[in-house]
């Protein structure tokens, strides 16, 4: 089986035939939230069941940091500093360069976060991040909790205000901005497999708020959990059967097949070219002929 599926000739472009998708490491309970370091050369990663959150670099992999407070989805911040999601702690934190951890959130209008998700990094310096429940639903030690808000997606200002900027989404999960910020894309994976709720959404950007929410793309196969953008705009998303790309106006141009459940992504490596791909107990990569945005 070939590792691309062409459903429209421009993603014929987008990679090549000597460079296929590569499996990097393996024996994992779930693997999430990649997000690359490159002034490191390395790439972060967490293993959700198994408490870590996990470094590979072309030596290997080893552990960054464990117990990671059931760590899942991760992002830099314009200073290059690791902002994390924790569901075993309910909250959004930051890794200083000496190690020592800020929250960045942990509640909302006094009571507590749900399990915080996805998150990302405007270039104003806010912080965005989804709030979906699966965490304290989860019977991984630490996780059981009682629901005390709505799965929001919020935005912590650059001097610690929070605000809930969209309310009204199943369950938001992965997000991304588009490379110019004009618009915002978010992943709804509210009952996972249920045709009405395995979609990407598209909203406008309106004097830096989310406007205008509506169906960008159905996942055919699986959920849209994690989502990236590359530099010219094409929305990256996660799939049942791989990686799907989509155009800016929606259409799926292709696929990247990959042989387990793919659960998140992003660009990395040397000009962002490579795609590093978490899927169910593996960690993959492929090379493109893209490059990813320009965004921490």
């Amino acid at each position: 089986m070939t590792d691309f599926e062409v459903f429209d000739e421009r993603f014929a472009r987008f990679f090549m035939e000597n460079a296929p998708v590569k499996r990097l490491a393996t024996g994992f309970d779930w693997v999430e939230g990649p997000v690359w370091f490159g002034d490191m050369g390395c790439l972060l990663f967490s293993d959700i069941p198994n408490n870590k959150i996990l470094r590979w670099s072309p030596d290997g992999v080893s552990v960054f940091r464990q117990p990671s407070n059931y760590a899942n989805g991760h992002t830099r911040d314009r200073q290059g500093r690791l902002i994390s999601c924790e569901h075993g702690t309910r909250r959004v934190t930051r890794t200083e360069w000496d190690g020592s951890i800020t929250v960045i959130a942990d509640s909302f209008e006094g009571k507590r976060l749900n399990s915080p998700n996805d998150v990302v990094v405007a270039t104003d310096g806010a912080i965005w991040f989804t709030d979906p429940h699966y965490g304290i639903q989860t019977d991984y030690e630490g996780f059981r909790g009682e629901q005390e808000l709505p799965c929001n997606v919020y935005r912590v200002d650059p001097a610690g205000g929070i605000e809930a900027v969209i309310t009204d989404i199943n369950c938001p999960n992965g997000l991304a901005f588009s490379p110019d910020e004009t618009r915002l894309y978010v992943a709804d994976t509210g009952r996972m497999f249920s045709q009405d709720t395995r979609h990407i959404l598209r909203f406008d950007m309106v004097d830096g708020r989310p406007r205008n929410g509506r169906p960008f793309h159905i996942i055919a196969v699986g959920a849209a959990d994690g989502i990236r953008l590359d530099s010219d705009g094409n929305l990256w998303s996660s799939a049942g059967d791989g990686v799907r790309c989509l155009s800016p106006d929606g259409v799926l141009l292709g696929l990247v097949r990959v042989p387990e459940g793919v659960s998140n992504l992003c660009f990395g490596g040397r000009a962002k070219h490579q795609l590093f791909i978490t899927a169910t107990t593996s960690l993959y990569s492929v090379v493109l002929n893209r490059g990813g945005a320009q965004r921490p």
